[in-house]
C-alpha cells in the first residue's frame, strides 16, 4: 500500500499575497482620482484626471524619442508633473531621468539644465544652483546660458559677491549684450519678467561696482 500523500502545510496570507510594488505615475493619479471621487470631490477628480491625460499626450507624443532617449522622455513628464505644482512626483521622475543619463552627455546635461530652472521655478534656488552647478564649464565651450543663469540664483541666494562676478563673465564674454537690461527680453525670452528684473538688480551692482578681472 502506498503512503498516503503527506499534507501541505497550509498557505498562510503572507505566502499568498504578492509584494506589493510602488505605483507608477501615471497610476498613482488614476488612484487619486478615484478617491477623489468616492470622496464626493468632483473638483480634485477632474484635475486628477487632466493632469493624466496631460501626461499621457506627452509620453505619445514622446514615444518614439524615449525609445532611444528614455531620460528625455522622463525629464518632459517630470516637467509637466512640477508645472501642475506635483512636486514630489517631478523630483521622482527628474531623478529617475538624472540616474539614467550620463553628466556629459547631450541628454544628461538637457535633463540637469531643465531639472534646474524647475527647481528655481518652484522655489528652491539653493538645489537649482546645485543642479547647473555640475554644468559648470561644459564641452567643447562654456554655453553662454551659464554666467547670467548662475548670477541670478546666486543673487536669488543673497550670495552678492558671487553674482557679480558672474554675471562680469558674462559682460566680457558679450558685453554688447549684458551691458544694458535693455536687451534682456531678446536674450532671455523664456525668463519670467521677475526674474529679468532680478538680474537687473545684478547688473547694476555690477555697474556701481565691477569687479577686477586679473
Amino acid at each position: 500500500r502506498l503512503n498516503p500523500r503527506p499534507k501541505r502545510p497550509p498557505r498562510g496570507p503572507g505566502l499568498l499575497a504578492r509584494k506589493r510594488q510602488p505605483l507608477k505615475p501615471l497610476e498613482s493619479l488614476a488612484t487619486a482620482a478615484h478617491q477623489a471621487l468616492q470622496g464626493g470631490h468632483q473638483q480634485a477628480a477632474a484635475h486628477a484626471l487632466q493632469v493624466s491625460l496631460g501626461m499621457i499626450r506627452t509620453k505619445r507624443r514622446l514615444q518614439l524619442v524615449g525609445k532611444a532617449q528614455p531620460g528625455k522622455a522622463t525629464a518632459q513628464l517630470a516637467h509637466v508633473a512640477l508645472s501642475d505644482r506635483r512636486t514630489e512626483l517631478g523630483k521622482s521622475l527628474y531623478e529617475q531621468a538624472v540616474s539614467g543619463s550620463a553628466l556629459n552627455s547631450s541628454v544628461g546635461r538637457s535633463v540637469r539644465w531643465n531639472y534646474g530652472w524647475d527647481l528655481y521655478r518652484a522655489g528652491e534656488p539653493q538645489r537649482a544652483l546645485e543642479q547647473w552647478q555640475k554644468l559648470i564649464g561644459g564641452w567643447p565651450s562654456t554655453p553662454g546660458w551659464q554666467p547670467p543663469t548662475l548670477a541670478l540664483a546666486l543673487w536669488k541666494l543673497d550670495r552678492r559677491a558671487e553674482a557679480v562676478a558672474w554675471y562680469a563673465a558674462a559682460v566680457r564674454t558679450e558685453p554688447q549684450q549684458w551691458s544694458s537690461a535693455a536687451s534682456y527680453p531678446q536674450l532671455l525670452p523664456d525668463w519670467r519678467e521677475e526674474d529679468r528684473a532680478l538680474l537687473a538688480e545684478v547688473l547694476a551692482a555690477w555697474q556701481a561696482n565691477p569687479p577686477a578681472w586679473p
